[in-house]
This record gives structure tokens, sequence and C-alpha cells, in this order.
């Protein structure tokens, strides 16, 4: 089967086997504040000005933010998607290096910055510090098997919601193109319609997505293997 067949199939059935986890819907926000970091990211690079971001109970998120240029905001608009299936990627790659320790205090110092001086609406804020106190009680435990089992399930959501994200955008973009969110955005700003932006991000974060499960299945370090299974001799 086309590796990339493959690679669709697996993300549709990480999508049904993530929801069936308590608790999951929690962590789909992971995925909402990378992207809404993204753009921030982006902006602060532009010499820009970040007011704010407000994440919702619904996943969906928002960055206000200021540039001097109107296009600026093109990258800007770009950013969202594209650094969230990065994000995935990141951690799928430190997953295949043993580094799980080190994507769970990534994501945990990520978390706290935006605390500290982007997330400014009360759901943000509470999220941010529950996902803060979860995943630094989680880094830290003496359980090898439970820091694993945390890191895939934020991994894998992460990489799942990077995908259909944009492919809930091309549904909009056919449907209501002025309420597709980046991609109305996009158009607004090229004259090049939602619909060509929407599928765009597709295509990015599908190529993203294959990277990913290519780092998920390439054998992992000997080192990172002989010291899991001393550490369950131990226990």
């Amino acid at each position: 089967m086309n590796r990339w067949w493959k690679t669709i199939l697996f993300i549709v059935g990480a999508a049904v086997l993530t929801r069936f986890i308590p608790f999951s819907s929690f962590f789909r926000s992971v995925d909402t504040l990378i992207h809404e970091f993204g753009h921030a990211l982006m902006t602060l690079l532009l010499s820009g000005k970040v007011w704010y971001i407000h994440l919702f109970a619904d996943h969906s998120g928002v960055t206000y933010s200021s540039a001097a240029h109107a296009w600026q905001f093109i990258p800007i608009a770009l950013a969202g998607y594209l650094t969230s299936a990065l994000f995935a990627m990141l951690l799928f790659f430190l997953y295949s290096r043993g580094r799980t320790q080190v994507g769970l205090i990534v994501l945990t110092v990520l978390t706290a910055v935006c605390l500290l001086f982007f997330l400014r609406n009360s759901f943000g804020v509470t999220w941010g510090i529950g996902f803060i106190l979860l995943s630094g009680a989680v880094c830290f435990a003496p359980w090898r098997w439970l820091q694993e089992f945390y890191y895939l399930l934020v991994a894998f959501i992460c990489l799942v919601e990077s995908v259909l994200s944009p492919l809930i955008l091309v549904m909009l973009s056919v449907q209501s193109p002025s309420q597709a969110g980046d991609a109305a955005n996009l158009a607004r700003m090229t004259a090049i319609p939602a619909l060509f932006w929407s599928l765009l991000f597709v295509l990015a974060t599908i190529a993203c997505a294959r990277v990913s499960m290519s780092l998920f299945f390439k054998p992992r370090p000997v080192r990172e293997q002989v010291r899991t299974s001393a550490w369950h001799q131990r226990n």
C-alpha cells in the first residue's frame, strides 16, 4: 500500500482511538495552543505586537496581534497550521530519539511561556495552569510507563488535530468561505480563494504526518531500550 495512504489510514485510526480515551478532550487544546503560539511567534519575528491569545472550551482559539505592514499578516496567518504540524513532528522526533522527558519539558515550558505572556481569558489560563501541573508531575514521576503513555497520548492527539483541523477548514471554505479562519484571512489579503489555502494546509500537514509516522516506527536507540529493560527488571 502507498505510504501516503498508510499515513492517512493510521491518522484516521488514531483519531477514532484517541476519542475513546478518558479526558482526551482536555489534551486537544494542546494543538490549539501550539497553533496560536505559531501566530504569536511569527508576529514577534516580524517585529509585530502580540496583544493576547484566547483559548476556548470548544478547542478553538484566537490570537490578537498587530504589525506595521499589511503583507506581514500573510506569513502570520500561514504560521498557525504549519507550526502545529511541525511541532507534532518534533514530538515524534524526540520520541524516536528516546527523549520523551525532554519533550514533556518542552511542552511544559512552552505552555508556561504562553501563560505568562499571552493567555488572557479565563478558560485559557485555567487550562494552562492545569496542563502545566499535570505535565510537570508526569515528567518527574518515577514510572517510565506513565511518561511514555502520557507523551504518546499528547503526541498522537497533536498529530491528529494538526491534520483534521485543515480538513475542517476545507469544508468551511466550500460551504462558507468567509468563516474559514486563517484561509479566509489569507483570501482577503491575497485575493486567492480560501479553498486554495485550505488545501495547501492539508498537503503540508499530511506531509508532516508522514514524517511523524516514519519517526514513530523507526527503531529507538539501543541505549534507550536497554535502560527501559533495566528499569522493568528493577521494578
